[in-house]
């Protein structure tokens, strides 16, 4: 077995559980997603697919697409922390009526896990992960 796929699985199985950990906060927690929150699992979602099919395949050109989605996911992940962190403008939500893109807290220790910094983790982490086996499986 290639050294190189753990990583793709480590990041396939990442993916995986913050769609799952999305899905049960929607679905069985009842939180209704702000408007970001649904552009990242935009983002989210797809990848956990194609790095599962790209990780049965052994397949390198799905690590490129995954990276790419994770890029695109990060970038909003890390306005919606901005914005929750009170450093980008209340004014700058996109968010109309509806579920505050600017107040995202889980109960979770005395609500001081914010969701945002829980998609900035994953987003972070998958990146660094697809970025490490693509260097190491470049041709």
């Amino acid at each position: 077995m290639n050294r190189h796929w753990t990583l793709l699985m480590l990041a396939w199985l990442l993916a995986t559980v913050a769609t799952l950990g999305a899905m049960f906060l929607g679905e069985v927690m009842g939180m209704t997603p702000c408007v970001l929150c649904w552009y990242q699992r935009i983002f989210m979602f797809p990848i956990a697919i194609v790095l599962g099919i790209a990780a049965y395949l052994n397949d390198r050109q799905g690590a490129i697409y995954a990276l790419w989605l994770a890029l695109g996911g990060l970038c909003l992940a890390a306005y919606h922390t901005l914005l929750v962190a009170g450093w980008i403008p209340r004014t700058w939500t996109p968010c109309g009526s509806g579920v505050s893109c600017a107040n995202q807290r889980l109960d979770l220790f005395n609500g001081a896990v914010q969701i945002p910094w829980l998609s900035l983790a994953a987003f972070t982490v998958l990146v660094l992960l697809l970025f490490t086996y693509l260097r190491k499986t470049a041709r």
